[in-house]
C-alpha cells in the first residue's frame, strides 16, 4: 500500500481543524441563545435584525424642534397601515373624559359633573387630535414658567377675569406669568418664604406637596427651585385652560376635583398640601375633603389652608362676607382637624398652617370623641373610581422607617418596599431594578442625544414599575409624571412617592386626564403586553397621539411581536418611526420602538413628505 503523501496529511489536518472550530462555534452560539432567553418571537427578531443592519443607529429620525421643518421619511411599505384621518378642528382641546357637553348632563351636587365621565365605546373619537393653527414648541425651561406663546393655548378671559390678581398677561404673541395667584398678589415667592418660616421647605424634609384647585399652577411653579416638586389639579371649568396654561408652563398638572371620588393618589404620599381660596368647602359633609386629604399626607405632613375663612374677624369685611357664616366655616374647619389629630402650627394673617400627628395609634386612643370613624377599608390605596368616606384612613403599624430628605430619598429604599408591603417587591428587587433602568436609559441617550438637553421638560412614564426609569433620568430640567395603570401586577405608586417622585393610578383603556399636547416625551414599557386583550390598541396610541406634543418622543419598550403589531398601527398616525434592538443585542426578544410625532396642524401644515 502506498503511503499518504505529505498533501494528503495537510488536508486531513485542515479538515479537523475546521470541524472542531465549527463545533465551537455552534456550542458558543447555542450557550448565546439559552442565556438570552431567545425562543418567543426568535423569527421575528432574526427578520428585524436582518431588515435593520443598523438597529442600534436611528439615523433617519430627528428630535429637534423645526416646528414646521422637514423629517425625513420612513420606508414603511413592508405593511400598508390603517391611516387614521385628522379630526375636527373644533376638538382642538378635547378632552375624553372631562368634556363640557357631556359634563352638563351628570348631577351638580358635590362637583360629580365636573369628575371624569369617559364616553362609551360608540362615542369614542377614532381620529387624531389636531394643533391649533400656529402652534410652536414651548420655551424650555426655565423661561416656560413665565411665558406661553398664545397660539398653543389662545384663551384670554382669565387675562380679564384675574388681571389685580397677577395671574397672567396678554403681551403680543404671548402670555406672561406674573407669579401671582389670587392669594398672592405679589408673587409666588414671597408667599411660599411665609410657608418656608413654619414649614421645612428648604432642607428636603418636603419634596412632594399637592395643591387642590391650583389655578395656573403658579405655587407649584415657583417651588421648583426650592426642589419641592408639586401636583397640581383643577376641575375643566370656567377658568378656561388653566391646567392647560399649567403645563404649558411645563408644571405638572392634571385636570381634577374633589368631588364624591376619591383622589388617584396612594396613602401617605404628599408631605404638603396646599388650598389658597381653592373653593373646596373643607368642613361641609361630615369633613370628608379634610379626611380625604388626610389619606394622601404621610404623617407629620403639612396642610396649609390660605383665604376664607382663615383669621375671619380681621378680614371679613375686605372679602364682603357675613362674619356669622365665616365664623361657621373655620369652626367646623377646626373640629374636623382635631379628629384628625392635626395640631395648628401658625396662625397669621390669612394663612392658617396644620401638621399631621406621626402617630395615629397614640392619637386614637386619647380620642374623647365618639364619632371618629375609621375606614375599614383594608387596602387605602384602592382609590380608582372609588366612593370617598367620611371615615379616618389609619396609619399602619409597619412603616419599614422613615423617609430620607430629598435628594438622598431618591435611591434609598422606601419604606415600603423595606417592610415588605408591596409583595414580591424586596431591597434587592429594588436595587437590580435601578441597576437596569440605568442601564436602560444609559443606551437612550445614546439614541437620542437631547434627553439631557432640556429639550422634554414635561415626561410621562405610562408603566412606571417602581420609578426607576423617573429616578435614572432625573434632572432639575425635567419631571416625570409616573402613571401606575389600576391594572399592574403589584400596585407600586406608595414607593414611587417616598422616592420624592410623583404620579397617579390610571386606567389605559380610557383617556388621560390632561389636555392635547401638554407632553414632550412618553416612554411606554412592557404597556402593550399588560393591556394585551383588556382593550384596543390603537386607542391607547391615540390616545398617546393626543397628549403628545406635535416634535415630541416616544419611546415603547415591549416583546418583540407586540412591537410588531404596534409599529403596523403607528404607521398611521404621523409618527416617524425606529425598531432598534435591545441593548444587551439583537437576540434578546424585547425590543425598543422609537418614535417622533410629525408637526401638522389644523390647515394641513406637516413635517410629513407624503
Amino acid at each position: 500500500m502506498a503511503k499518504p503523501s505529505a498533501a494528503d496529511n495537510r488536508t486531513r489536518s485542515s479538515v479537523q481543524i475546521f470541524i472542531v472550530v465549527g463545533l465551537c462555534c455552534f456550542f458558543y452560539i447555542l450557550g448565546a441563545w439559552q442565556r438570552s432567553g431567545f425562543g418567543k418571537g426568535d423569527s421575528i427578531a432574526l427578520e428585524i435584525t436582518k431588515n435593520n443592519a443598523e438597529c442600534d443607529v436611528v439615523p433617519n429620525l430627528s428630535f429637534d424642534s423645526h416646528h414646521a421643518g422637514e423629517v425625513s421619511q420612513i420606508d414603511e411599505s413592508d405593511s400598508k397601515a390603517k391611516v387614521f384621518k385628522p379630526c375636527d378642528a373644533r376638538y382642538t382641546d378635547y378632552t375624553p373624559c372631562q368634556d363640557q357637553r357631556r359634563a352638563m348632563t351628570f348631577p351638580r351636587e358635590n362637583m360629580n359633573y365636573r369628575e371624569r365621565h369617559c364616553p362609551p365605546e360608540e362615542e369614542k373619537l377614532h381620529c387624531m387630535i389636531p394643533a391649533p393653527k400656529g402652534y410652536v414648541t414651548p420655551f424650555p425651561w426655565p423661561k416656560s414658567r413665565d411665558y406661553v406663546p398664545y397660539a398653543n393655548a389662545p384663551y384670554k378671559s382669565l387675562t380679564v377675569e384675574k388681571a389685580i390678581q397677577n395671574w397672567i398677561q396678554y403681551e403680543g404673541n404671548v402670555f406672561r406669568f406674573p407669579g401671582g395667584g389670587t392669594q398672592f398678589p405679589q408673587g409666588a415667592d414671597k408667599y411660599i418664604d411665609q410657608l418656608a418660616s413654619v414649614v421645612p421647605i428648604d432642607d428636603g424634609t418636603v419634596r412632594t406637596a399637592l395643591d387642590t384647585g391650583c389655578g395656573v399652577a403658579s405655587w407649584g411653579a415657583y417651588l421648583w427651585s426650592r426642589n419641592v416638586v408639586a401636583m397640581s389639579f383643577a376641575p375643566r371649568d370656567s377658568h378656561e385652560a388653566q391646567v392647560q396654561f399649567a403645563l404649558e408652563r411645563g408644571v405638572p398638572a392634571v385636570i381634577g376635583v374633589l368631588g364624591t371620588i376619591k383622589l388617584p393618589y396612594p396613602s401617605r404620599a404628599f408631605d404638603m398640601a396646599h388650598c389658597s381660596r381653592c373653593l373646596i368647602p373643607w368642613g361641609a359633609n361630615a369633613g370628608i375633603y379634610m379626611m380625604e386629604v388626610d389619606r394622601v399626607l404621610r404623617p407629620g405632613g403639612y396642610w396649609v389652608l390660605s383665604g376664607p375663612p382663615i383669621n375671619w374677624k380681621v378680614n371679613y369685611k375686605p372679602w364682603q362676607r357675613p362674619k356669622e357664616e365665616l365664623e361657621e366655616e373655620q369652626r367646623n374647619i377646626e373640629e374636623v382637624a382635631k379628629k384628625l389629630c392635626w395640631e395648628k402650627k401658625s396662625e397669621k394673617a390669612e394663612i392658617a398652617i396644620w401638621q399631621k400627628t406621626t402617630d395615629s395609634e397614640s392619637c386614637r386612643s386619647r380620642q374623647d370623641d365618639s364619632s371618629v370613624q375609621f375606614c375599614e377599608a383594608s387596602d387605602p390605596d384602592d382609590v380608582w373610581y372609588k366612593k370617598m368616606e367620611a371615615c379616618v384612613t389609619p396609619t399602619p403599624k409597619v412603616s419599614g422607617g422613615d423617609i430620607k430628605p430629598f435628594p438622598n430619598r431618591l435611591y434609598a429604599i422606601p419604606p415600603r418596599v423595606s417592610s415588605g408591603s408591596i409583595p414580591g417587591v424586596s431591597s434587592e428587587t429594588y436595587q437590580n431594578d435601578n441597576r437596569e433602568w440605568k442601564k436602560h436609559v444609559s443606551a437612550y441617550k445614546k439614541i437620542n442625544s437631547l434627553l439631557d438637553s432640556g429639550r422634554y421638560r414635561n415626561i410621562m412614564d405610562m408603566n412606571a414599575g417602581l420609578g426607576s426609569f423617573a429616578a435614572a433620568i432625573h434632572s432639575s430640567k425635567s419631571w416625570v409624571m409616573n402613571v401606575v395603570p389600576t391594572i399592574a401586577e403589584k400596585s407600586t405608586l406608595g414607593a414611587i412617592y417616598e422616592r420624592g417622585l410623583i404620579g397617579i393610578y390610571h386606567d389605559w383603556c380610557e383617556a388621560f386626564s390632561t389636555y392635547p399636547r401638554t407632553y414632550d416625551l412618553i416612554h411606554a414599557n412592557g404597556l402593550f403586553s399588560l393591556y394585551k386583550d383588556k382593550c384596543n390598541t390603537e386607542d391607547i396610541l391615540l390616545e398617546m397621539d393626543r397628549i403628545l406634543r406635535p416634535e415630541g418622543a416616544v419611546i415603547i419598550r415591549d416583546e418583540v411581536d407586540v412591537l410588531i403589531q404596534v409599529k403596523k398601527l403607528i404607521g398611521g398616525i404621523r409618527w416617524n418611526m425606529k425598531l432598534v434592538d435591545h441593548e444587551d443585542g439583537p437576540l434578546v426578544p424585547e425590543k425598543v420602538l422609537i418614535a417622533v410625532k410629525q408637526y401638522w396642524v389644523t390647515d394641513g401644515n406637516s413635517t410629513s413628505t407624503q
